[in-house]
């Protein structure tokens, strides 16, 4: 059961037990008033989120009628907490202040923070901004602070009000699956408006861009290019004319959450796999072109934070023989730079991640990129790239499929598999560099091992024989004949 009656998903369990995140921080009784002023003044120039007080960081609710080791009759020592906001923000703040009674007897005090899109936010004694990065406060340095000045009026484009949305647009699956996902008994138009993605005036439900995005049936009904083009080019680099190289050129079109659903089963249709040699076991692991949760995760990312007012052009996917491209429109934001993504993080669209974070098609903002980055580390693909050049950000993902450019016949892969312990280890080693280089002579085959070019030979002639390798020349004695896995 929900213990706030401005978020229904606040329950006793969640806010003990949930890690913290963009949107959820728990501080202990021992916590200063103005240090739960500096987090609080990051959430509001952040993407908003509650603030617990009475709850330490591992879970154990510290009742806060002992808040300094007072006697628990002073109640009134609770008042510096109580205006807190009034004291050390400004400009005023849109922050509420539930006091909660547990079931048990301790008292929490729960923060629920507003984010705002127009103003800063700063301690009010000594002008200090900042911003909530994750789960993680920082402090914001001038030139910082200009920039989320300057990202503040980009933003405020998923706020911004339509007036000439009609609600029949809404996509009514998906706004109930909405309002199921959030536990909410009231209707799916007075969550909106809860949740800061509607408003109500004069009697009437009026439905912001981030609405639309979320949960329109056809958002670019409303906002041009708010769709993704996946484009797969032939070779390792763009080119026109003659030759012209694209080979697939797909558009879909759709809210956010289904395009993701969308996008998840065309791009494993689309992509890929490649095998990977155990040499303790001899099996062929196979493994995709990019891990799924590469990705995924920038799919998700370019959809979350990609700058909707501008209309030019779609998340656009362009997939090469040995690479992904997914960029979107927008400057990188904030403090945010390519040197420091992994680590950095903010909202361009905290509505819109919220939303997508409630639905569970973002796991929590501080995960997105640095998984990207780890799941390319665990199967030992190049490290992910990114460029910020002319208002386009860009992912760039790298794969080994090129290192693998012919396919190995499946009962081959399966007999190597299944002799591979009778295999001397100069065998196995021809089999692993053919599997590496797809082919080549008894000279380069020499040359990357440590045997005579008779041991070599020796060596061939007996995964001939079992029908693992071809040799391939029209001359009987030939120095530069070839030596590949068996094709047919």
């Amino acid at each position: 059961m929900s213990l706030s009656t401005y978020h229904s998903k606040l329950t006793l369990e969640n806010l003990r037990l949930s890690p913290e995140n963009q949107y959820l921080e728990r501080k202990g009784r021992d916590t200063k008033p103005t240090k739960i002023a500096n987090e609080l003044i990051g959430m509001l120039n952040a993407g908003g989120g509650t603030l617990v007080y009475g709850i330490a960081d591992d879970g154990t609710i510290e009742d806060l009628a002992h808040v300094g080791g007072l006697l628990p009759n002073e109640p009134t020592k609770l008042d510096a907490y109580r205006k807190l906001v009034h004291e050390f923000i400004k400009p005023p703040a849109n922050i509420q202040l539930e006091e909660i009674y547990l079931e048990s007897g301790e008292l929490i005090f729960l923060f629920h923070v507003d984010q705002d899109y127009e103003r800063v936010f700063q301690r009010s004694d000594n002008e200090e901004v900042y911003l909530r990065v994750a789960d993680s406060n920082n402090k914001l340095n001038r030139d910082e602070v200009k920039k989320l000045e300057y990202d503040k009026a980009i933003r405020s484009f998923e706020d911004e009000i339509r007036l000439d949305f009609d609600p029949l647009d809404l996509d009514r699956n998906a706004c109930e699956d909405y309002r199921t996902t959030m536990s909410y008994e009231g209707s799916f138009e007075d969550l909106a408006i809860k949740r800061n993605l509607a408003i109500r005036r004069e009697g009437q439900v009026l439905y912001k861009n981030a609405s639309i995005l979320l949960f329109s049936t056809d958002p670019e009904k409303y906002i041009p290019n708010a769709s993704v083009r996946y484009v797969r080019h032939e070779g390792m680099e763009r080119k026109s004319g003659s030759a012209f190289n694209v080979v697939k050129d797909v558009r879909l079109e759709s809210s956010i959450p289904k395009l993701i659903q969308e996008l998840e089963t065309f791009m494993e249709a689309s992509l890929r796999d490649y095998y990977y040699l155990n040499m303790d076991t001899g099996k062929f692991h196979r493994l995709p072109e990019f891990p799924k949760e590469a990705w995924l995760e920038g799919i998700v990312n370019a959809l979350c934070h990609r700058s909707y007012n501008l209309q030019g052009n779609p998340v656009m996917i362009r997939h090469f023989d040995d690479r992904l491209e997914i960029s979107n429109s927008g400057p990188l934001p904030a403090q945010v730079t390519v040197e420091n993504i992994a680590h950095e993080r903010y909202s361009r669209n905290p509505r819109i991640a919220r939303a997508l974070a409630d639905m569970g098609y973002v796991r929590e903002l501080n995960e997105g990129v640095p998984r990207i980055y780890s799941s390319m580390q665990e199967v030992m693909l190049a490290k992910p790239e990114y460029t910020d050049t002319h208002n386009t950000v860009t992912l760039t993902l790298r794969n080994k499929v090129s290192d693998h450019k012919e396919t190995i016949l499946g009962e081959v892969l399966d007999q190597v598999s299944s002799m591979w312990k009778s295999f001397n280890p100069s065998q196995k080693q021809i089999i692993s560099i053919l599997f590496e280089c797809q082919e080549a002579t008894v000279d380069q085959l020499e040359d990357s091992m440590e045997l005579t070019k008779q041991s070599v030979r020796y060596n061939l002639r007996y995964l001939l024989k079992i029908g693992v390798l071809e040799r391939v020349s029209e001359k009987e004695r030939d120095p530069q004949a070839i030596y590949r896995f068996r094709s047919g």
